[in-house]
């Protein structure tokens, strides 16, 4: 369609609609004005940003808009300034939804402009203007999200780096005020450190899946529920695996760390095991190891999901230190070797809490088969299972093994 097709079809008493909204100057101020009535009443744009850019930018717009009206096709200058725009903005933080309603409201006052100078003899030409607007709506918001997200995404990953740096620096104990500075992070006094195993999505052994995206998709989801119930105040190196997540120890009690591990463990759709250990600046590194060993002793020992502290694990974390009383307790359980269904019993048996039912539910079998088993067990060792004496040292016998052996049943978490 030429320029002079474009400019019959869309006439408003006789004149090119475009006409309408030449006066730039005086439409853009109204505009202006418009917006911080309707659109931004409780400052959600900052005060230069309407005085200057925004309706710089308003007045580009308009320009796109007659220019678009009239059939022109050369608006890459505008577009660019458009987008240019909508990328300083993304960097300042302003809302998305606040951007997009102003541009919807601009498009809506334009056509009011254009309705006031209409009769009755327009209605054609009016319904062609629309359909227009609505080309022109589409430019200009499709130009601004593009141009919005692109910039938000370099800003997230420049934010990631500084905290993945940081992160970094504190488990390495290299950490300094003066990189904190230039993270824009702000270190705290003291850190709940936190080791986290995330254990594979079941779709991740989906044939018909690609189990690297469903592992990466479980690992946004964890970090978007981390940001979402942190903020800016959790530093965390995290992989699809698992990993370590730092939280200032005076912003975080013990119901919040229980809490927010079952929330992880919902947004991943995998049950989180968790360990954590508090510390001051200088001892992150080593509370760290500690964590992880921790996470170790809950994985081998097939634990439920949750969080595990260090108080709650100081017997078995005892007994998995080298030395005779290890070596003792890690060879009692040496008979069961030739009867694999009866250590795998026993293993359930103390991970349900001596809770026999769950146990021959986990196993597939019956109740009586679990009895049977654990008779069985202590006919073969010397220590009755069903006695809290022989369970004792069964327990304990369970955990040296395990750290003896090194037998995980699941993926060590990456550090």
């Amino acid at each position: 369609m030429s320029a002079e097709q474009v400019a019959e079809d869309l006439t408003v008493s006789g004149r090119p609609v475009s006409t309408h909204l030449r006066d730039v100057r005086t439409i853009s101020e109204r505009m202006v004005g418009h917006f911080l009535e309707t659109v931004a009443p409780c400052n959600t744009l900052p005060g230069d940003a309407l005085g200057g850019d925004v309706a710089a930018v308003t007045r580009v717009c308009l320009e796109l808009a007659t220019r678009m009206l009239d059939g022109g096709e050369d608006i890459d200058a505008e577009i660019g300034r458009v987008g240019v725009a909508a990328a300083q903005w993304a960097r300042e933080g302003i809302p998305i939804d606040t951007i997009q309603h102003a541009i919807n409201e601009g498009v809506k006052l334009g056509f009011d402009l254009v309705l006031a100078n209409a009769t009755t003899s327009d209605q054609q030409s009016l319904l062609n203007v629309a359909r227009r607007l609505m080309d022109i709506l589409d430019t200009i918001g499709a130009t601004v999200s593009v141009a919005y997200v692109r910039e938000l995404k370099a800003v997230v990953s420049e934010h990631h780096a500084a905290v993945h740096t940081l992160t970094s620096a504190l488990l390495g104990g290299n950490s300094t005020s003066t990189m904190a500075r230039e993270c824009g992070v702000p270190i705290a006094d003291a850190y709940h450190v936190l080791a986290l195993h995330i254990p594979p999505h079941r779709d991740e052994a989906n044939p018909k899946l690609d189990p690297k995206v469903v592992a990466r998709r479980k690992l946004r989801r964890v970090q978007a529920e981390l940001a979402t119930r942190c903020g800016e105040r959790a530093l965390s190196l995290l992989s699809i695996d698992g990993g370590t997540i730092l939280l200032p120890a005076n912003e975080f009690d013990d119901p919040t760390l229980d809490f927010l591990v079952k929330w992880l463990s919902d947004a991943a759709q995998v049950p989180i095991r968790a360990t954590a250990v508090e510390a001051g600046l200088r001892r992150i590194p080593e509370a760290a190891d500690e964590a992880h060993e921790l996470l170790d002793i809950v994985q081998r020992l097939r634990f439920d999901s949750g969080l595990y502290r260090f108080n709650d694990m100081a017997l078995e974390y005892q007994l998995t230190r080298p030395g005779p009383a290890r070596d003792f307790l890690g060879s009692l359980l040496d008979p069961l070797e030739e009867y694999p269904e009866f250590f795998e019993t026993l293993q359930m048996y103390i991970a349900t809490n001596l809770n026999r039912q769950r146990t021959a539910r986990l196993l597939h079998v019956h109740t009586n088969t679990v009895d049977y088993r654990l008779k069985r067990i202590g006919q073969l060792i010397d220590f009755d299972p069903t006695q809290a004496s022989g369970l004792w040292y069964l327990r304990s016998a369970m955990v040296a093994r395990s750290h003896r052996d090194g037998d995980f049943s699941e993926r060590r978490v990456a550090r």
